[in-house]
């Protein structure tokens, strides 16, 4: 099924979906908090009817510890959630987006506080990033009071001031994802939406007519196809006569982003709002990644793709492993330094768990309140 590790899974037009080939352009500062240049590798983008953005990346020290810090944390939020479902703690629908940590980590790092970010069932990370909690999410899984929609919303519907969910209609967020760019140009604001939706979505209807309303009103809006694979069980391959979902736009601009690496969806991220934010109408974002999962908690992810594939891919290209190489290489932390803010977050995620199952489900006289 791979060509090799060093590419994607067969039908990704060998973008490079590996995790740990950028490299320093210069002498890395003693200061964390001194910014120094990156040279991502010259594969992690394509473009269509644009340049894609440039390889070059600035951060700190401070950054890349934090980028790893929440990566590690939104796997062990997952991998928590995975193993709470198997106890019976939550029932119902649940979407995990463990091998996915980079794209809403490395998006957090590019966007601004005020912009939108609306997605569909495979939210969790999103919602922490934009302004939740870990204890939030996982009692909201839980049906508990402490919830992010006070137990009532569960695992499809989550929201912050910024992120407008969490949406359980295949592809209904993208439609939602124009209206709310519109509003944003309607009220003359400098800031974005990220409507976000999979490759399964990408043949809806609905999807093509935002694309059609958005180029039409130069609407500030990028459309993030989350490419990973597979819509449910079916390989984009069997579903989708064009795979370059970036290209899908007709006269909207597109770019492909490496999204294993998330120092290039930083990047990509960086690059696209730059551009909605010109005046120069909405652009297509695919981010290619691998969901090392099923896709929900129902599927074991095995019937439709082989254990040596999701091996291949966890060995090659893991998100976290790759930016640790990062670390450790560019001398940014020591390992046993690294082993600290892993035991933070395996702290703070265990932390978060005992709060949300202490956490008391919602009284039925408070089932009408808040909707």
């Amino acid at each position: 099924m791979l060509s090799s590790p060093r590419y994607a899974v067969q039908g990704l037009r060998n973008l490079h979906i590996v995790a740990d080939t950028s490299k320093p352009a210069g002498a890395i500062p003693e200061s964390d908090t001194e910014p120094f240049p990156l040279k991502l590798s010259e594969e992690s983008f394509h473009g269509y009817k644009i340049d894609p953005p440039t390889n070059e990346l600035s951060v700190t020290k401070k950054d890349l510890v934090h980028l790893y810090s929440q990566m590690v944390k939104m796997r062990r939020m997952e991998v928590a959630a995975d193993q709470l479902y198997k106890h019976k703690y939550i029932r119902g629908f649940c979407h995990l987006s463990i091998g996915q940590e980079a794209v809403a980590v490395g998006m957090e790092w590019a966007i601004k506080p005020d912009d939108y970010v609306i997605t569909a069932y495979r939210c969790h990370t999103f919602a922490v990033e934009r302004g939740g909690t870990i204890t939030g999410m996982l009692a909201e899984l839980m049906g508990r009071e402490a919830g992010m929609s006070k137990g009532k919303g569960g695992s499809m519907h989550v929201f912050t001031p910024s992120f407008m969910g969490g949406n359980g209609i295949v592809g209904a967020q993208v439609p939602l994802g124009a209206g709310l760019a519109f509003a944003q140009k309607y009220n003359k604001s400098d800031h974005a939406t990220f409507t976000l939706y999979g490759d399964g979505a990408s043949n809806q209807g609905q999807v093509f007519e935002a694309f059609n309303m958005a180029a039409l009103w130069k609407l500030p809006n990028v459309f993030i196809c989350e490419n990973n694979k597979y819509g449910m069980g079916t390989s984009a391959e069997r579903s989708s006569m064009n795979t370059e979902f970036y290209k899908r736009g007709d006269v909207i601009p597109g770019i492909q982003v490496n999204a294993m690496d998330v120092l290039a969806v930083m990047r990509g991220t960086q690059f696209a709002r730059e551009y909605i934010t010109s005046g120069k109408g909405p652009l297509l974002m695919e981010l290619v990644t691998y969901r090392y999962g099923g896709h929900s908690l129902s599927d074991p992810g095995t019937t439709y793709r082989t254990r040596e594939e999701i091996q291949k891919m966890r060995s090659s290209s893991d998100p976290i492993q790759g930016l640790k190489t990062h670390i450790l290489d560019w001398g940014v932390l020591e390992e046993s330094e690294l082993k600290k803010v892993d035991k933070a977050a395996k702290e703070a995620v265990d932390k978060a768990i005992e709060e949300a199952k202490n956490s008391p489900e919602p009284s039925m006289d408070t089932l009408w309140d808040d909707i």
